[in-house]
């Protein structure tokens, strides 16, 4: 439904999307993003304030919804960053081999139809050394949470526009061509456990 999309769904997600402790996590990662940064699902911009201007120059931000740019675009004053927005899917990204230094993912793998594709792009326009920073959610690794989660993802896939809670985002990451080196894991309470099994790190691209 475009209207709920465009007009409905992105206000939902600045309203829900930011509370602690997930805003004390994105404070964290984000920051060490450096160099160019391509930032995939910008949503309404709530990482832009986190990154470090010392360190990063320029964030490439990708969001295909226009509700959700039109908000981020409000957010762009809170950085000093250059900050050029990109409306492509994440499955097929508008830059050159090798383009980034940075990717950051956000609460964003387990909406892309294809996200493998996702990630091997994701691989391909990163630099030789470059890194993957990530902050997901997915499958709960006990028994009785999936089962949960397997009967409330059509509200989550509906709610938060395809939003899959039970996708291994570890292995997809792996899938795609990701060695990953630094990762933390677990529920983020008060929020229902069937929801918010998460992951946070970051992965070197395998040569």
């Amino acid at each position: 439904m475009p209207f709920y999309r465009d007009r409905i769904y992105p206000h939902v997600v600045k309203a829900l999307g930011n509370p602690e402790p997930i805003r004390r996590i994105r404070e964290t990662i984000v920051k060490r993003a450096q160099g160019t940064v391509l930032e995939i699902g910008v949503g309404p911009g709530v990482n832009f304030v986190h990154y470090d201007p010392t360190r990063t120059t320029k964030i490439l931000a990708l969001e295909p919804n226009p509700g959700m740019r039109r908000l981020a675009q409000q957010e762009r004053a809170r950085t000093p960053i250059d900050v050029t927005f990109l409306d492509l899917p994440g499955e097929s990204l508008p830059l050159e081999n090798s383009a980034v230094d940075t990717v950051l993912s956000t609460f964003t793998m387990c909406t892309i139809p294809g996200v493998t594709a996702a990630v091997k792009e994701m691989r391909r326009v990163l630099k030789p050394g470059g890194r993957l920073i990530f902050f997901e959610h997915g499958l709960a690794p006990d028994p009785e949470t999936r089962r949960w989660q397997r009967r409330t993802e059509p509200i989550t896939h509906w709610l938060f526009e395809g939003c899959h809670v039970t996708r291994d985002i570890p292995s997809i990451i792996e899938s795609g061509g990701f060695r990953i080196d630094d990762v933390e894991k677990g529920y983020l309470e008060p929020f229902p456990k069937s929801w918010t099994y998460t992951w946070w790190g970051s992965a070197l691209p395998v040569a």
